[in-house]
């Protein structure tokens, strides 16, 4: 379990890396336009699929991290045993939630890519299937990751002093 959680860890910094190099390249493309619209055509259809590429690559980094959103106000209130199981239950349910995008895009993803559909219509036709299968990418890491935590934080709390060190925010 150990070589996965740590296989888990460094993928998850890596596409975060990857992510953050994107949109900063991104930004000068943008910039380019603004500068320049005549220079380059169709950056609006690449910044569309470059943002839902950015989020889902970070996804994962961001669940090992702990720095999705949590309301646990109340939570906190009740019994260390209850915590353990509501955070078990909200680490399941997200899981699950990223099975269901996973069920849901896995036949639309490999439509895309077989038939080779794009998106946007005159200058430049951005194809549709890179960011169709990094949802699914990111889906399965952040599904992933998940269980991960759920394992560690329920069953093997000793481990977290020795997981890769993940950035604090």
């Amino acid at each position: 379990m150990n070589n996965l959680i740590t296989f888990s860890d460094r993928l998850s910094k890596f596409l975060m890396v990857v992510a953050a190099a994107w949109a900063f390249g991104l930004t000068f493309l943008i910039m380019l336009n603004i500068i320049d619209r005549g220079l380059f055509d169709g950056v609006a259809e690449i910044v569309t699929a470059s943002i839902v590429i950015i989020v889902f690559l970070q996804a994962g980094y961001a669940i090992r991290s702990r720095s999705m959103l949590r309301a646990d106000f109340l939570v906190k209130r009740f019994s260390p045993q209850l915590q353990k199981l509501l955070l078990g239950f909200g680490y399941i349910l997200g899981a699950a939630f990223f099975l269901m995008i996973i069920t849901g895009g896995w036949e639309e993803s490999i439509r895309s890519f077989t038939e080779g559909e794009y998106e946007g219509e005159g200058a430049i036709r951005v194809p549709s299937w890179p960011a169709r299968w990094t949802v699914l990418l990111g889906s399965g890491l952040a599904m992933i990751n998940y269980l991960v935590m759920a394992y560690l934080d329920i069953f093997n709390p000793e481990l977290l002093e020795g997981q890769v060190e993940l950035e604090k925010p």
